[in-house]
């Protein structure tokens, strides 16, 4: 096409922007990923429209909608991208000299069977690799990897598949399922569903507004239970079982091991689903070869501990 020659001839960084602009379609985020100051991008975008004599990007209902002409053009400006940085990019990536930060969203949860066998791996493989760890509710943790406050979310998202997520990847971890942990002395073994609904419960959650798949199962049911204590550390809940008449229903892999000593680890006495522990990232990371090493790092160590 000869509006490709003319940015061939005049500036290649403004391929760079029509990509990123055409796939975040947003200009702050764009700028984000590419870098760059939200008016410089912003008066790429300019010369790009003025070059190929079409807005590329309009507003809509939805946020910032390519035109016809910028979906035509997408094809050709992937493959020339690729050939330029096929010629460009260096061949071998060393996890040893990169000096580089991570902002990765854990729960209380994911933080106690991930974090301390991760933070081993990188002391030793990649010295200058540097991790801030926050704890960020679901929802929150999938709209700061859109805005790119967070590189990498590990967790529970059942939400990941909606259109508005459409933008974020991710890859399965582990399958984990539900179990209860109650005070030995408090309860008859097994637990049975009026018991259960009897009795005062723990619920760990970082966010209000984070939906339970527990209270879920339990209102097609037609139950409720009664939320005596919400804390949004897991750390913390057991204790508050130990010696009272609590019931914590939770992950099976972070209770289980704390059977005995006058604690029980139960059946939940009704049907509840496994779920999905997964690690999610935005698309823009996916050539990103540190981020892939980390990502590749996390897989191997869950595939060890399993």
């Amino acid at each position: 096409m000869q509006e490709m020659n003319n940015i061939a001839a005049s500036d290649l960084n403004l391929l760079l922007v029509l990509e990123a602009l055409l796939e975040e379609r947003h200009v702050s985020r764009a700028a984000l990923r590419l870098n760059r100051s939200q008016p410089a991008v912003s008066h790429a975008l300019a010369r790009l429209r003025d070059i190929f004599n079409d807005p590329l990007l309009v507003r809509g209902s939805d946020g910032m909608q390519p035109t016809a002409r910028a979906l035509q053009l997408a094809e050709p400006l992937l493959e020339a991208l690729a050939l330029v940085r096929s010629m460009v990019e260096q061949p071998l990536f060393g996890i040893c000299q990169t000096e580089r930060l991570f902002r990765v969203s854990l729960s209380d949860y994911g933080a106690a069977i991930l974090l301390p066998a991760l933070v081993s791996r990188l002391r030793q493989s990649a010295p200058l690799v540097d991790l801030t760890i926050v704890s960020y509710g679901r929802e929150r943790a999938l709209a700061a990897l859109t805005d790119g406050e967070l590189d990498l979310a590990v967790g529970v998202y059942p939400t990941l598949k909606q259109a508005s997520h459409r933008d974020l990847n991710s890859t399965l971890l582990f399958e984990e399922s539900f179990a209860c942990l109650v005070d030995a002395k408090s309860t008859s073994v097994p637990l049975d569903l009026a018991a259960y609904l009897s009795r005062p419960h723990v619920q760990v959650s970082v966010a209000l507004q984070d939906s339970s798949e527990i209270d879920t199962a339990l209102l097609r049911l037609g139950h409720k239970r009664r939320i005596a204590v919400q804390i949004p550390h897991w750390s913390t809940a057991p204790d508050l079982v130990r010696g009272t008449d609590l019931i914590l229903t939770t992950a099976r892999r972070s209770i289980e091991h704390l059977s005995g000593h006058g604690l029980l680890c139960l059946e939940v006495p009704f049907a509840l689903p496994s779920f999905p522990f997964v690690q999610t990232w935005h698309r823009r990371r996916d050539r990103d070869a540190a981020h892939h090493w980390l990502r590749g790092q996390i897989e191997g160590l869950v595939r060890q501990a399993a």
